[in-house]
């Protein structure tokens, strides 16, 4: 019998039924999505190439996964949008595929839904402890005794809704609404918040988290996917140069082609608006 399919908005809420499923999921393309996709039991993976972008970190995730033997696969983020799982199985084509995809017969330009079908008869390999990424939850130290704490997560996933308020919350995440949905822009009243582009993709999907945001009164931007790994907080930090920013990021002075780091150590020096941080 064929394995199951699974659409995933997201890689970071796995059911059980991960385990031996081919999982067609709108996440980036980087190593931490799939790490997640190992640890879940994955038969096979396909996500969003999210641009490529610096050091090839969208797609990371494919000589990883092709090191524990699974199959895995990138949708071009031209051809649907980020973090839409139904527009991935409707528009998407497969831009890049790891040798376990390419034996199960994935080619680029492959429509996503033929290439998940290929994959549910591709051989399933459980591994018990896939190799660990580090840290993906830490601060950053040129922060430290400033008003304002800066995170580095990895993930936006990995945010703490009551202990990140009014935080500056920097993420190695896509700019793109998981499922299309506001409430998924992020998870706790920031200060601020930082995306990786994700290469901005068709339709802009890449930076659709910042107006939803800006609706919340939390100043944001993406910094560019050629400038900062994606999947990596402390290059979205550090290495990131802003593409695009909602308007309460414009107030606070975020512009187009800056470094981010500069920026928000210097918001990082506001006092806090009820003395927390």
């Amino acid at each position: 019998m064929p394995a199951p399919l699974l659409p995933a908005d997201t890689i970071t809420r796995l059911p059980p039924e991960a385990d031996g499923a081919v999982i067609v999921s709108g996440s980036h393309g980087g190593r931490y999505p799939g790490y997640l996709a190992a640890r879940a039991g994955a038969r096979a993976v396909i996500l969003n190439d999210a641009g490529i972008g610096r050091d090839r970190a969208g797609i990371g995730a494919l000589a990883y996964l092709e090191a524990l033997g699974i199959a895995a696969a990138t949708v071009s983020h031209r051809s649907c949008r980020i973090g839409d799982t139904a527009d991935m199985l409707a528009r998407g084509a497969i831009s890049h595929a790891n040798a376990p995809a390419r034996a199960a017969g994935l080619a680029p330009g492959m429509s996503c839904r033929e290439a998940a079908e290929r994959l549910r008869a591709a051989p399933h390999i459980r591994v018990p402890h896939p190799p660990p990424l580090g840290e993906a939850r830490t601060e950053a130290p040129e922060a430290a005794g400033h008003p304002r704490r800066i995170l580095l997560l990895d993930s936006a996933s990995l945010v703490r809704p009551a202990e990140d308020a009014g935080r500056i919350v920097v993420t190695g995440s896509h700019g793109g609404l998981v499922g299309g949905d506001p409430a998924m822009a992020l998870r706790a009243p920031a200060f601020a918040a930082v995306f990786n582009d994700a290469g901005i993709g068709i339709e802009e999907a890449g930076t659709t988290r910042l107006p939803a945001l800006d609706a919340r009164g939390i100043a944001a931007f993406t910094v560019a996917a050629d400038s900062a790994r994606i999947g990596e907080a402390a290059s979205s930090f550090r290495d990131g140069v802003i593409s695009r920013v909602n308007e309460a990021a414009a107030r606070l002075g975020a512009r187009v082609g800056e470094r981010a780091a500069p920026l928000l150590l210097a918001w990082s020096r506001l006092p806090p608006a009820g003395g927390g941080a």
